[in-house]
């Protein structure tokens, strides 16, 4: 399967750390560390060399290979706890005070992780000076998650059960599930993975579409399952998923960069033919109508005929909304238009 950009990004973040702890490491055991071929990790360790410790750049690492081990010659001079102290920009900051204040008021966190963020954050502000004034007349709360995101926390630490409300875009409906949670991960959005007792299998539930949750006094007690390995991605396909076409024009070229896919083959305008697996077609729908005239599904046919269907349908809503809109001010103009009532003279 073809690795897409935030693939690499993931790995690469994570061989930094995996090589700080190895120095002069085998290539081949790091490539099979990571599951890739010797040759994609030297890609990987020829770009490292670009990449530092500041978001301008700032001290690069200094990381080599003679196609046999890897070398960093640097690794301990980038260490904020033994090499030279950190230096922030004004909007470095900024953005690290943004968000360490609006993370400490969520609801979920613990007191004691919580009095440790705002020390590290007053700690912060005597760093940054007078760069750090710009982030008081700034701020970010989290609203639809906050509730839920602490309900779920609690849950786990209680080991009680929860009854949710969840919202499935996919097939665009609200189900009634009671779940076993069984911890709380973050790749883009909070997720809660649980045992749920509705499909009586393991689940991952996305908590913005939590419509509604009750802490339940019945003991949470999932069978032992193995934590889903998350260092490829949340969505994984598998090779017996059902294989889907999409044919993307140049505006669309960011779904290979953000969707698993086979192959990705150039066409001639510029645009890509992404080949990949979902185990359920139906929810590349919405991506169909999101792509517009970037793109469009081409296997299989049903599933293309599902599209377009789809997208008339929501092209018919639009025209029913302008004609509503239209309808009270054609009233006035086609009474303007009546002729005047005669007037009878004497």
């Amino acid at each position: 399967m073809a690795t897409t950009a935030i693939d690499r990004t993931r790995r690469m973040l994570s061989l930094v750390t995996y090589l700080k702890e190895r120095p002069g490491a085998r290539v081949e055991e790091v490539a099979r560390a990571f599951g890739i071929s010797p040759g994609e990790l030297i890609s990987d360790v020829n770009v490292l060399p670009m990449c530092g410790t500041s978001f301008r750049g700032g001290d690069l690492l200094d990381i080599d290979t003679d196609g046999e081990h890897i070398w960093w010659h640097n690794a301990d001079a980038l260490d904020s706890g033994t090499g030279q102290p950190l230096r922030l920009a004004a909007d470095e900051a900024t953005a690290l005070l943004v968000a360490a204040r609006a993370v400490a008021t969520l609801p979920g966190l613990r007191d004691g992780d919580r009095d440790a963020l705002l020390r590290a954050t007053a700690k912060l502000e005597a760093a940054a000076g007078e760069n750090a004034g710009a982030s008081s007349r700034l701020s970010v709360t989290f609203e639809s998650e906050g509730g839920v995101f602490a309900d779920v926390d609690r849950a786990i630490t209680e080991r009680r059960r929860l009854r949710i409300r969840y919202y499935s875009p996919g097939r665009d409906e609200l189900t009634d599930r009671e779940i076993d949670p069984i911890r709380l991960f973050a790749v883009g959005h909070t997720y809660v993975e649980a045992w749920c007792h509705r499909s009586e299998a393991r689940r991952t539930f996305r908590l913005d579409r939590v419509a509604r949750i009750e802490l339940l006094d019945t003991a949470a007690d999932p069978p032992p399952v193995e934590p889903r390995d998350l260092s490829e991605g949340l969505v994984q396909p598998a090779p017996t998923d059902p294989e889907v076409v999409i044919e993307v024009g140049p505006g669309g070229r960011w779904v290979a960069e953000y969707y698993p896919h086979d192959t990705a083959e150039e066409l001639p305008d510029g645009g890509l033919r992404v080949t990949l697996r979902t185990p359920d077609p139906a929810t590349l729908r919405r991506l169909a109508l999101r792509l517009g005239g970037d793109g469009r599904i081409v296997a299989p046919p049903e599933l293309a005929d599902s599209a377009r269907e789809a997208a008339r349908a929501a092209l018919e809503l639009y025209e029913q909304a302008e004609r509503a809109e239209a309808a009270p001010a054609a009233a006035p103009a086609q009474r303007a238009g009546e002729p005047e009532p005669s007037v009878e003279r004497a």
